[in-house]
């Protein structure tokens, strides 16, 4: 059934298209978190699988949101492994130590790029694409994805 909000179907398509950019990088980021939780190694071993559990729990939230504001939009999801990795602009890393830092440091880089990444596009949904809704909830995962950048910043302090 054809989706009627008061945004041009072909717009619709390219917004759902963006989204989907944007959700294969949640995916990512929330899989390399995921890997955090479970291989990280080291004397602060306990609190960091507890802190990084924490992250992916939020990110795995994410990532079900952005998936429902394609169906919002009237469009399908990526939903798989190589859909995502086309689409992201993150890249998968293969760590040779699973410590806290180095995770710590490879995940707020991701986090920065997800932000500078979505600032760059958050004006586009409403002026270009006619779209405030998408444009009002990229602006509230853009906070989110600061406060996640803020704790992981944190630690590196």
């Amino acid at each position: 059934m054809k989706t009627t909000i008061g945004i041009k179907q072909e717009f619709l398509a390219e917004v759902a298209h963006s989204l989907g950019k944007i959700l294969a990088d949640e995916f990512v980021l929330y899989t390399k978190t995921r890997k955090a939780h479970w291989c990280v190694t080291g004397p602060d071993f306990h609190s960091k699988h507890l802190f990084f559990e924490s992250q992916y729990n939020q990110l795995e939230e994410i990532v079900d949101d952005v998936a429902e504001r394609i169906r919002t939009l009237g469009h399908f999801p990526p939903a798989t492994l190589k859909e995502f990795l086309a689409l992201t602009h993150l890249t998968e890393q293969s760590r040779e130590k699973n410590d806290s830092m180095g995770y710590i440091k490879e995940l707020l880089g991701d986090h920065e790029s997800i932000l500078i990444h979505l600032r760059e596009n958050i004006n586009g949904y409403v002026t270009a694409l006619h779209d405030a809704g998408t444009s009002d909830y990229i602006t509230g995962l853009m906070e989110t994805h600061e406060k996640m950048a803020w704790m992981l910043r944190a630690h590196l302090e």
